[in-house]
Parts: C-alpha cells; sequence; structure tokens
C-alpha cells in the first residue's frame, strides 16, 4: 500500500519557479539596502568635494577619505550581495576617485 502526501504538502507552481514571498521580500530588502548605500556614497562624496583647505585642516581630509572609502567599501558589498559583481559603472556613475578606491577595505589604526 502506497501513501501520498496531501495536497497541501505538494510544491506550488510559484514554488517551483523559484518565485515566492519570501524570495520577493528579501529582493525588496537588497533593493532597499542597496538604494541607501548609495545615498550614503552620494553623502559621503558631496563632504569629501565640499572640503577647503582655506577653511579644514589635513586632518578632516583624511577623516572624510576614510568616511568615504568606508561608504564604497559597504556599498560595493551590498552591491555584490545584489547579484552586481561589476563594479565599474558604479565607478563612473558616482565618479568615485581613484584615491577612494585604492582605501578600500583597507584596516586603519
Amino acid at each position: 500500500m502506497s501513501v501520498r502526501p496531501p495536497q497541501s504538502f505538494r510544491q506550488s507552481e510559484q514554488d517551483r519557479n523559484g518565485f515566492n514571498v519570501l524570495e520577493y521580500e528579501l529582493m525588496s530588502e537588497r533593493a532597499d539596502s542597496l538604494g541607501r548605500h548609495g545615498l550614503k556614497v552620494e553623502a559621503a562624496l558631496a563632504a569629501l568635494k565640499a572640503w577647503a583647505p582655506d577653511r579644514q585642516s589635513a586632518e578632516e581630509r583624511e577623516r572624510l577619505v576614510n568616511e568615504a572609502s568606508d561608504a564604497v567599501w559597504a556599498f560595493f558589498i551590498q552591491r555584490e550581495i545584489c547579484g552586481l559583481r561589476n563594479n565599474r559603472d558604479a565607478i563612473q556613475r558616482y565618479g568615485i576617485p581613484n584615491e577612494m578606491i585604492a582605501r578600500l577595505g583597507a584596516m586603519r589604526k
């Protein structure tokens, strides 16, 4: 005698093609987080561009560069989580300077 599981235990068509409510919520949260990280990058780069040598010290610029590189690093990690592996378009779109790219992921004292 064979026993067949109830219909409620069978996978629906939505589950088989990988698009269900949980997956939708996860994709939504990833996209929202990517947008928030992008805004942080924009703000950090704007603060760095607003730095003026006659009004602020070199230490202040160093702090701004470190904050901006941390924001860019977090943004790149979030992009990878979303499946975006190539960062060249983001570097070009946000105008991220090479000085920032060189500091990505660096541990400071």
